[in-house]
């Protein structure tokens, strides 16, 4: 089952620069080729390049100089749509996309720290790409008690946006704990890791804007692409 329910292409832009300059591989008073030249390399319109740029430029990541070009103002904690996302390509940064996988309600599983106050979740289970690189495979439990079905129609690639607007769960802050596992059975062959081989994970409880913990996941990382990066400022 695809996921069909992609990021306006204006806001990926935007999403991937940002990355880029987190990433370093856009460096501060870096210029930015010309934007037909730019609008070409990445495939898209130069008006929805223009809209990405905008976006760039209220986030204060860039400065647009009217006959000289647009100039790369890095900084650090920029408000992101990824903001949470930890993973970049071993090169740095990478948009991130999801094919989605499964969607189910059940019983909560072992594993996990406490989360929620129900006993059944909403399992959700993804395959991450990074630039169409499959980098992450993903099994997502939601508490039950923020909704009795999720509408799969509805659903966006950037899950904490979906609760935002669908469901008015604002997602503050997150643990990551990082461990060896092996692939689960059900990882498809296009992740690049076969079911049962020793991989890194990342265990992560989500919370919501009063503390409580919302949501738990897996995030198995394919290190032959990928990193688990954190940036310590």
């Amino acid at each position: 089952m695809s996921d069909t329910h992609a990021l306006p292409k204006y806001v990926q832009i935007s999403e991937l620069l940002i990355r880029d300059i987190q990433a370093g591989r856009l460096v501060d008073g870096e210029r930015l080729p010309p934007e037909r030249d730019m609008a070409a390399n990445l495939g898209i319109s130069v008006g929805t390049l223009r809209k990405s740029l905008e976006e760039l430029t209220a986030l204060g990541l860039l400065d647009r100089v009217q006959g000289s070009g647009n100039y790369i103002c890095a900084q650090e904690d920029t408000q992101s749509v990824y903001a949470f996302f930890r993973v970049e390509l071993i090169e740095g940064g990478g948009l991130p996309t999801a094919e989605l996988l499964s969607v189910d309600r059940l019983a909560k599983p072992d594993g996990f720290p406490p989360f929620g106050a129900s006993d059944q979740g909403h399992r959700i289970r993804r395959l991450r790409r990074l630039n169409d690189v499959p980098a992450v495979l993903e099994e997502i439990w939601l508490d039950g008690s923020y909704t009795d079905v999720i509408d799969v129609e509805a659903l966006r690639e950037s899950l904490y946006l979906y609760y935002r607007e669908s469901l008015g769960l604002w997602i503050t802050k997150a643990v990551d704990r990082l461990d060896l596992a092996a692939v689960p059975e059900w990882a498809p062959p296009t992740f690049g890791l076969s079911a049962g081989q020793p991989c890194m994970r990342a265990t992560r409880v989500s919370h919501g804007p009063e503390g409580e913990a919302a949501e738990a996941s897996w995030n198995w990382i394919n290190t032959d692409v990928a990193r688990y990066v954190a940036r310590i400022t």
